[in-house]
């Protein structure tokens, strides 16, 4: 047993949740739910595998919720893991945290950087894009959910970053319907950053450089400063086909190419329709 607390964010993740928390016993001395207003068996279900659950109405945002859930649940342990419901923790990468955490438990070792084995529509999704990257586990103090309202990073106070050779397994889909929900929210609040970096480009203040792990910190750089560069709905387009062909999407079959146009193609094109509306209201109010 790590001296470890795994935070886990729900709502309406009865579908996911057994699995996830499952996969933590054993491993992680003590498992908190923060749920923001499951109307289906989420609260039963963790309660009776042993998690503390605690309620935090109204959700804003990822960062905002999970930082709630640092300060409001009575953490005492070293280390604190952020995992969602749909992420499964294999044996292994179990295992190997335990033992990275054992060896880096008095030097400056802060962080614990893995991947994920990506699954959609049921197939694991080997190509096309970068896979996702986080700090999955961190030392209590010395960490933090940055404050965005799509893609954060945790952040570190201090000390170093090492990367775990395993991975723990994502399912991103419960059915499509749900995860079309999910992008147009997620598209929401991404135009809410990219207006908000764009602002602070303007200013000169924008800081890119916050996220602990320079590949993160690269990707989020390039994609201000190259994609967005670029014709709005064209953009999209480029990106599907680099993805899909150039990085070899095409060989993960039919649910590849479902995954890679509706992410890469209809997500991307969602979001640029609704800078494109924010920036004609802006004109119209200018007028």
């Amino acid at each position: 047993m790590v001296d470890l607390t795994a935070i886990i964010l729900t709502k309406n993740e009865e579908q996911n949740i057994a699995t996830c928390i499952g996969r933590l016993k054993g491993f992680a001395a003590r498992i908190v739910v923060v749920d923001s207003g499951s109307t289906d068996r989420t609260l039963e279900i963790a309660r009776g595998m042993g998690a503390d659950v605690y309620t935090h109405e109204p959700y804003c945002d990822y960062a905002t919720q999970f930082n709630w859930g640092i300060e409001n649940t009575g953490i005492d342990t070293e280390w604190i893991m952020r995992v969602d419901a749909d992420e499964y923790w294999t044996p292994q990468l179990c295992e190997e945290v335990e033992a990275l955490l054992t060896e880096h438990a008095h030097d400056d070792v802060n962080g614990i950087l893995t991947e994920s084995i990506f699954f959609f529509l049921g197939r694991r999704i080997n190509h096309g894009e970068r896979k996702r990257r986080k700090i999955v586990v961190f030392r209590r103090d010395h960490g933090f959910i940055e404050k965005r309202r799509r893609d954060q990073h945790t952040i570190l106070r201090d000390g170093r970053v090492i990367e775990a050779k395993h991975r723990f397994e994502h399912h991103d889909f419960k059915d499509l319907d749900n995860w079309t929900a999910k992008m147009n929210t997620y598209a929401n609040r991404e135009v809410e950053d990219y207006f908000t970096d764009r602002e602070l480009y303007r200013k000169g203040n924008v800081n890119l450089d916050g996220v602990s792990d320079a590949s993160l910190s690269g990707r989020r750089k390039l994609k201000f400063k190259l994609y967005y560069r670029m014709p709005k709905f064209f953009r999209c387009w480029l990106l599907f086909i680099y993805i899909y062909i150039f990085r070899l999407g095409f060989l993960d079959g039919r649910e590849g190419f479902v995954y890679n146009y509706l992410f890469h193609r209809w997500y991307r094109t969602l979001v640029d329709a609704k800078i494109l509306e924010r920036e004609l209201l802006e004109k119209r109010d200018r007028l």
